[in-house]
């Protein structure tokens, strides 16, 4: 006996929560797919200027206040991390600035995103073998403006400040020497000896202007950075799940719950004070990275990170160097960039204001 149509068929989606559900879901969708097509674009069509500009065009429809900082800018800013990065291409550096101040916000959250355009190394040249995928190295930065426009599409009572710290690391006789001390914002000093740790010199930059943007608005609720900051997080982790590290255990318990909303795989890592040896410098406040230790490498870069935002800010560090593209689909997830964060950001607010 053949089953009646109207017995198999659910009238969830005709209910007020199921329209909620399915928009955000195609909210979701949407801006995964952003994120996504981002990765994927070739360094050859996507520079920090570009970035810039077709998620500005974005942001604007969508009511997000936008502030674009160039080279000259940055320079006279002092943003010694993302200038030092970017001088030796010819595609110059930016920084984006996404605002989305809804009325009456319950919290203020800051997102900080690694935008690397292409990294080819700088002076510590990449092997050619999978150099390819270093245009993915902007994931980051495609998660966190990916995550702000859902938020602002699902018009939640959360105010979000976020930076895409975006810049192309190359080599030229304008690019950072191994040995070049770098004057970050803030005033810190910073001896490079590896220019192939470069984003968390953008990342440092990020951080700074975050907290002192939040302290002016009456402070931040928390600060999230996202970035594909280092090879060890593949080492530790593999290619589908991601590292959280962080100050503030509360703040990362939540985030953890996220994720299980999400669905989304993150595991928290420590940031052990002992490993801060390794960015001990003679000649500057600390070092970017010590090529002669190759232990704790992520942590390490967890702690370099931490030494930019004060202890009061709740703050979580998301390394997603491994899962944010991959050679092989899995589940609902093709070849390609996998729009890793977004969902687990959105999550996230969701729940500071829940």
């Amino acid at each position: 006996m053949p089953l009646k149509s109207a017995s198999i068929i659910s009238t969830f989606g005709t209910t007020a929560p199921g329209k909620a559900a399915l928009k955000r879901a195609e909210i979701l969708g949407e801006n995964v797919a952003i994120t996504r097509d981002l990765v994927n674009t070739p360094p050859s069509h996507l520079t920090p200027v570009t970035f810039t500009a077709q998620m500005k065009k974005i942001a604007l429809t969508l009511g997000i206040k936008v502030e674009v900082l160039n080279e000259v800018q940055l320079k006279a800013k002092g943003y010694g991390g993302i200038v030092s990065v970017g001088q030796g291409s010819a595609n110059p550096p930016r920084l984006l600035h996404l605002t989305y101040s809804p009325p009456k916000p319950k919290k203020r959250l800051a997102f900080v995103g690694k935008g690397i355009t292409f990294d080819s190394g700088g002076y510590a040249l990449k092997p050619a073998l999978g150099m390819g995928d270093m245009k993915s190295d902007m994931s980051g930065a495609a998660a966190v403006v990916a995550a702000t426009f859902a938020i602002a599409q699902l018009k939640l009572p959360i105010a979000i400040d976020t930076y895409a710290c975006l810049a192309e690391n190359m080599i030229s006789g304008e690019a950072t020497r191994p040995s070049d001390i770098i004057t970050m914002l803030g005033g810190k000093t910073v001896e490079v000896l590896n220019p192939d740790a470069e984003g968390r010199m953008v990342m440092a930059d990020g951080l700074v202007r975050a907290v002192n943007d939040g302290e002016r608005n009456g402070g931040l609720d928390g600060l999230i950075d996202v970035a594909t900051l280092t090879g060890a997080q593949v080492v530790a982790l593999g290619t589908r799940t991601s590292a959280v590290m962080g100050n503030n255990e509360e703040f990362r318990t939540m985030f953890l719950e996220a994720t299980g909303i999400s669905g989304e795989a993150f595991w928290p890592m420590p940031l052990p004070d002992e490993l801060k040896e390794a960015l001990a410098s003679a000649s500057a406040d600390l070092v970017n990275s010590n090529p002669a230790i190759r232990d704790g490498g992520m942590l390490i870069a967890g702690l370099f990170l931490r030494e930019f935002v004060p202890n009061h800010v709740p703050w979580l560090h998301l390394d997603i160097a491994g899962p944010a593209l991959t050679h092989k689909a899995h589940g609902y997830t093709p070849v390609g960039g996998t729009g890793i964060a977004v969902r687990s950001l959105v999550a996230l607010a969701e729940l500071e204001v829940s």
